[in-house]
């Protein structure tokens, strides 16, 4: 694997189809947690890993008046073991960590959840159904 030499990208995940599915999913997202003035504390971390334990995926919002910049909160929350950065955007990152026992982005479950997306973006082939004649005629 090839690292980053930027420290701006140092902390992201690599790319590929689940970043950028994962990029997909979470920008619905609100930001359930947030960093302030504080920094990131020991309370920010519990929420943190809270959450990723229940949610798999969450924005987190980092303020203005934080003392550090988004990109070291970033880099301090990836040193936790199985969290990866998916994407950082404004004051705005996204975190990732997969469930060990019902992963919702990874394996079957999201096989199963993008085949059923899939068909349901299907579109129907058109059918015409025009009860009146067409106005063209062979006699002109």
């Amino acid at each position: 694997m090839i690292v980053s030499t930027s420290p701006k990208k140092r902390s992201l995940m690599p790319s590929g189809k689940l970043r950028r599915a994962l990029r997909g999913h979470g920008h619905r997202l609100s930001p359930i947690v947030q960093v302030g003035k504080a920094g990131v504390t020991d309370g920010v971390v519990k929420q943190v890993e809270r959450a990723l334990a229940d949610h798999e995926l969450i924005k987190l919002r980092v303020d203005a008046d934080c003392p550090v910049d988004r990109f070291a909160v970033a880099d301090d929350l990836a040193t936790r073991p199985g969290v990866n950065v998916v994407q950082i955007v404004g004051g705005a990152i996204l975190l990732y960590k997969r469930d060990p026992h019902r992963p919702r982005y990874e394996g079957r479950r999201a096989q199963a959840g993008e085949a059923a997306a899939t068909d349901a973006t299907a579109r129907p082939s058109r059918v015409r159904r025009s009860a009146r004649p067409s106005r063209r005629s062979s006699s002109r």
